[in-house]
């Protein structure tokens, strides 16, 4: 994931570069964070569907004692 930061000049948040001791700052644009919100709901969606399993099956473990 990208290193996001505040920018000293403007004070928005911007991706934070290195490269050979010259540092930039790089707008985030929209389209950026869009991306990664949908990368977040889908990794989301499948920690829920595992959790929803785990706890149906911990249910059926526990009615077979």
């Amino acid at each position: 994931m990208s290193d996001v930061r505040t920018c000293p000049t403007c004070g928005a948040k911007a991706k934070y570069k290195e490269k050979e001791n010259i540092i930039t700052f790089t707008a985030v644009q929209d389209q950026d964070a869009f991306k990664k919100i949908g990368q977040l709901k889908k990794a989301m969606d499948k920690f829920k569907a595992k959790a929803e399993a785990l706890e149906k099956e911990l249910l059926e473990l526990k009615l077979k004692q």
